[in-house]
């Protein structure tokens, strides 16, 4: 069994050794054996320091990581579940801020607050109390649950006067 040292095995990652100490400070990966007092990885420790990286690049905390890696099969599908939900919320807020960024930037109207019909009516709504959730449910958009943000709709699809031939249009 091959075994590299914490600078060798910080050098295959691209890490610096500080967060191979902290992941094992933290009970994420362990060490193999230390000689000489070197901490020393294997090559399961290696492929597990490769998940917890690629794990982190992909935003999951380093707890559900932990648990992916030390729990039970039930416990750390409940923790990748919640991220995995986490996860769709985000990107359902982040389509939603792209919707509505886009019109603003495909509308024909200098400021799209204020010149645009179809920006004005909605924020109108939204004024009158209209939430987010029901806006985004008017233009077919699944909103996420009450508190985890608004999916803007698609404006684009719709004239700025309501009617399908208009130049207002942006498809």
């Amino acid at each position: 069994m091959e075994l590299v040292g914490i600078g060798e095995a910080a050098r295959r990652l691209g890490l610096k050794t500080s967060a191979l100490r902290y992941y094992e400070e933290r009970d994420v990966v362990t060490p193999t054996a230390r000689r000489g007092g070197q901490r020393m990885y294997g090559p399961e420790e290696l492929r597990k320091l490769a998940f917890v990286q690629f794990m982190r690049h992909l935003g999951m905390s380093l707890e559900d990581t932990r648990a992916v890696l030390h729990d039970s099969g039930g416990q750390w599908r409940q923790a990748v579940t919640g991220t995995v939900t986490a996860l769709g919320e985000l990107i359902a807020r982040a389509e939603g801020a792209q919707h509505f960024l886009r019109h603003a930037l495909e509308c024909p109207a200098e400021h799209p607050v204020t010149d645009c019909p179809f920006m004005a009516d909605t924020l109108d709504r939204a004024l009158a109390g209209l939430t987010f959730e029901e806006l985004a449910a008017e233009h077919g958009h699944e909103a996420p649950p009450p508190g985890k943000g608004f999916l803007w709709p698609q404006p684009w699809r719709r004239s700025h006067t309501g009617s399908e031939g208009d130049q207002g249009r942006h498809e």
